[in-house]
C-alpha cells in the first residue's frame, strides 16, 4: 500500500521533516517515491510547504495519508476539513439503571 507520510530530518532535538509517498513497508526514513513538500514544527508559527498539485494528484490515485499528514493538508489548504477526521476510537458507557 502507498502511504503519503513524514519522514525524519535535521539534528538530535531539532527535528525537520519531508512530505513524502512511499511504499508502506519501507522504513520510515527509507526510499521514497516522491517528495510533496516539508514541514518545518520549530519556527513559530510552524512552516508547512506543500505542493499542492502533487499532492492532489498523488491523493487522486488513491495514495492514503497518516494522521498527521493529513492534518497538514487541511491546515495549507491542500484539502477540505471533514466534519470528523477520525471515528471516534472508545465505546460509549452504559448507564447503570
Amino acid at each position: 500500500m502507498v502511504k503519503m507520510r513524514l519522514t525524519r530530518l535535521g539534528d538530535k532535538k531539532s527535528p525537520f521533516y519531508r512530505i513524502v509517498v512511499v511504499d508502506g513497508r519501507q522504513a520510515r526514513d527509507g526510499m521514497y517515491i516522491d517528495k510533496i513538500g516539508h514541514y518545518n514544527p520549530l519556527v513559530d508559527p510552524a512552516e508547512i510547504v506543500i505542493d499542492a498539485e502533487k499532492a492532489k494528484a498523488w491523493l487522486a490515485k488513491g495514495v492514503q495519508p497518516t494522521e498527521t499528514v493529513k492534518t497538514l493538508l487541511i491546515k495549507a489548504g491542500v484539502i477540505e476539513q471533514p466534519t470528523k477526521l477520525s471515528p471516534s476510537k472508545t465505546n460509549p458507557k452504559k448507564k447503570k439503571g
